[in-house]
């Protein structure tokens, strides 16, 4: 049995439903000093089909205090059944489809008391988190805010959690004066309180499931935009207004590329974004109201290297595909996270071009492709050991890559046409899969089973060997599947091949459709170049013979970025030849960034007869390339050339406007440090960007004193989950310079952070920062043994066994 394939799972059909939540109205304050919300909720329920004389609900981890069925302006008690998970009520009478009531909880939520439990895309599911809840480090806000998806609302308001339940909203929360509030919908009421709190009322008028219910407090700036006359918010930390803008500003404009695209308008009252600290996920689609980490927060000069379009689009196009229609269970949530993850190639293409989209199409099909070294299970799966296995990079990776290829396979119209339909058919409804594909069926008048059957209901991805010969005037194809056809499907693939012939392209459409397959192609003369999939759009591992001429001239021919690409990564064993580092030198050229950083990336090392020229090449673009990445990519370049010194490109490189620049420049100085650098190297000490922080941590590790001990302490304290992995195990590299007597708070910090951090992957890093010590510190391995000993999380306790 191949590694990939997953034990055989329980059935995880879609919730049966026995009541529908109509609207839930919630009136909550918070205990900031216990971390407890206390709340009321009104819940309007209906009988689904059957008359009902219970309710259950699910409320994880309260106390209940009561239960009443609300009659007019009476209310009543009813008896219930309470196990800390679910909450079962007797009504007092079967009630009908016909026959709506309500009823009203009083509780208090108490997270901190769950059971936590997680997934790696949200790492923990308690629902509502307080942070920094006594104001005591100063480096962090005071916040609160939730998380609901995939059933953890329920950690903070009763409900039927579940995503093929839908409600309108309206919730009230009571908060100190100085904070500023977040939920779905419009604020509708602000009321300052004889207490000196302020209540804000929020209501959601159209329906939508309970995980997409949030709240959000916190000392923000609010700053604001509009799409269409609706309100388009950014909250953001105060010392981040000034680039909020830059940072969000696209979203309107995404709105109406969207609404375009589909067909229909964004369907909401409002949109607003707000960042939060130590935020659990990447960021969620609450309705009307995404939540994203803090790492979204950039400064203006930050804003040079990197953007956050990616997970703004991502998080706004589930406004349509996954709020507005809603997977009905979470086998389906394809139909949510694939959608949202193929609006990032939409937006890229629209707003910045082809070659850019094909680009972070490239790296999320990389993605897939290591996950599926050790994972391949269908992208609409119902046997799963949780929900929370369902985020993966088959649900979001491979998922908008199969949508890609469905819209190259029916047409750009076609496909925007039935995404309408689908939206437009399905609204405030919950779905699965079979809905999109008759959709597809209804539009373009052909039967897709074929299709949604190999790459939504099967497992795994074509893997391609395909050669040719030329003989009497044709080329002869031949096309092998070599996956394991045990497991996976052989495959229907439609796809161009185009001949070349005197600098002019023949496309020929074929269908793959057997496990071994020849074709016979009919060309003029032998062909400079037969290239297989030349639109680039299958999902698959393809091996294709060609020679270096066949590769040389499809990079000089290429009609798309990502044939140029695999033209370059397939050369890069024959860098030394003059032609292939010719063709190098010209990628330095291109017009568009990927292509030259990739031929930058080729360069490394270079040990060909161009040695000399290659150098000032990588010079002149770590000096001049409009790109950052590109001149970062140089710099580091530079580095790998053994017994040279580029210290004058470095030493330019740490006065770049660019940070990625500046920290690849003091990581090329890392092994090599000179002395007019060391100086300009320490006066970034103050600096947080992360790309630096990173770099400098590496170069202080092998070239630091006593001077950086309370840069590292300081750092500790102050940087993002990210930079803590890599800076915990470089202070580990870093202590070994220290006397082992001053030793100890360091030690006690990469302990605690071992121990505690919730973040698995900081953990992992202060663990080995310890195990780098633990060579001249013997003392340390009892520590690390019982940390070993002492971790819960399956995923590093994998690790650590491998460790011992």
């Amino acid at each position: 049995m191949p590694n990939w394939l997953p034990p055989v799972n329980p059935v995880q059909p879609a919730a049966t439903i026995l009541h529908n939540v109509l609207d839930t109205k919630l009136d909550v304050r918070f205990d900031w000093a216990k971390q407890w919300l206390l709340g009321t909720a009104t819940l309007t329920v209906r009988p689904h089909f059957y008359p009902q004389t219970q309710l259950v609900l699910d409320a994880k981890g309260f106390d209940v205090k009561s239960v009443k069925l609300l009659a007019g302006a009476k209310e009543k008690n009813l008896n219930y059944q309470y196990d800390k998970r679910r909450l079962t009520i007797t009504l007092d009478k079967a009630y009908t489809r016909t026959e709506p009531y309500q009823v009203r909880i009083q509780y208090v939520a108490k997270p901190n008391e769950l059971a936590v439990g997680g997934s790696a895309a949200i790492t923990a599911d308690k629902g509502l988190y307080f942070i920094n809840p006594l104001g005591t480090d100063k480096n962090k806000p005071r916040q609160i805010w939730t998380q609901g998806e995939t059933e953890a609302s329920s950690c903070w308001f009763p409900t039927i959690d579940r995503p093929n339940q839908r409600m309108t909203q309206e919730i009230s929360l009571t908060v100190e004066q100085q904070f500023k509030t977040l939920s779905n919908g419009l604020l509708v009421a602000s009321k300052r309180n004889a207490d000196g709190t302020r209540t804000d009322t929020w209501k959601l008028s159209q329906p939508h499931a309970p995980y997409l219910a949030m709240l959000a407090v916190g000392d923000y700036a609010v700053i604001n935009d509009t799409w269409r006359g609706k309100p388009v918010d950014y909250y953001v930390e105060p010392k981040y207004a000034a680039s909020a803008k830059a940072i969000f500003g696209n979203t309107p404009q995404m709105m109406d590329f969207f609404s375009k695209k589909l067909g229909v308008d964004y369907p909401w009252e409002k949109y607003a974004q707000v960042a939060v600290r130590d935020y659990v996920s990447g960021a969620m689609e609450n309705t009307t109201a995404t939540v994203h980490g803090e790492n979204v927060q950039l400064t203006k000069r930050e804003l040079l290297d990197e953007n956050r379009d990616d997970v703004i689009a991502h998080e706004l196009f589930h406004q349509w595909f996954g709020d507005y229609v809603t997977t009905e269970s979470w086998a389906n949530l394809p139909l949510n996270e694939s959608f949202a993850d193929y609006s990032e190639y939409l937006w890229a293409e629209y707003k910045y071009g082809r070659e850019e989209a094909e680009l972070q199409n490239q790296k999320k099909l990389e993605y897939y492709f290591e996950e599926a070294q050790s994972k391949r299970e269908p992208l609409i799966r119902y046997r799963y050991a949780s929900q929370e296995d369902m985020f993966d990079r088959h649900s979001y990776e491979k998922g908008g890559r199969v949508l890609h290829m469905l819209r190259h396979y029916v047409g750009d119209d076609a496909f925007f046409t039935t995404l309408n339909r689908y939206l437009t058919q399905n609204k405030h409804s919950a779905v699965e899969i079979d809905e999109l594909r008759m959709a597809f069926e209804d539009v373009t008048g052909e039967d897709l089973m074929w299709f949604f059957d190999q790459w939504f209901l099967q497992r795994g991805h074509p893997e391609l060997a395909v050669s040719h010969s030329y003989a009497d005037g044709k080329v002869s194809l031949r096309v092998v599947q070599k996956q394991d056809t045990t497991y996976q499907p052989v495959y229907r693939l439609p796809v161009t091949v185009t001949t070349w012939n005197n600098n002019q392209p023949t496309d020929h459409r074929i269908v793959v459709t057997r496990a071994d397959q020849t074709f016979q192609l009919p060309v003029n003369q032998r062909p400079s170049l037969v290239h297989f999939d030349s639109d680039k759009m299958l999902l698959a591992n393809l091996e294709e013979s060609k020679t270096q001429d066949e590769l040389l001239y499809q990079y000089h021919h290429a009609r798309n970025f990502l044939s140029k690409l695999q033209a370059i990564q397939e050369l890069r064993p024959k860098v030394g030849d003059l032609a292939v580092s010719g063709m190098l030198r010209n990628g330095l050229n291109d017009k568009f960034w990927g292509t030259r950083h990739a031929a930058v990336e080729a360069l490394r090392r270079y040990k060909g007869p161009e040695g000399g020229a290659i150098r000032k090449d990588l010079q002149r673009v770590a000096a001049t390339d409009k790109n950052s990445k590109v001149r970062s990519a140089a710099v580091l370049a530079l580095a790998t050339f053994p017994n040279e010194d580029f210290s004058e490109v470095y030493a330019k490189a740490l006065t770049d406007s660019s940070y990625l620049v500046m920290g690849a420049a003091v990581s090329a100085l890392t092994k090599a440090p000179t002395a007019n650098t060391r100086e300009a190297i320490h006066a970034l000490q103050n600096e947080t960007n992360p790309a630096l922080v990173t770099a400098l941590s590496g170069y202080y590790a092998l070239n630091g004193n006593a001077d950086q001990y309370p840069w590292y302490l300081r750092r500790l304290d102050d940087s993002n989950p990210v930079e803590l992995y890599q800076v915990a195990q470089d202070f580990g590299t870093f202590m070994l310079r220290m006397p082992a007597v001053e030793r100890d708070k360091g030690v006690k910090k990469l302990e605690t952070m071992a121990r505690t951090h919730p973040e698995y992957y900081v953990r992992l890093g202060a663990f080995h920062g310890l195990r780098t010590l633990s060579g001249n510190m013997p003392a340390l391995k009892t520590t690390l043994a019982d940390i070993r000993t002492k971790e819960k999380d399956e995923r590093l306790v994998g690790i650590y066994n491998l460790l011992q």
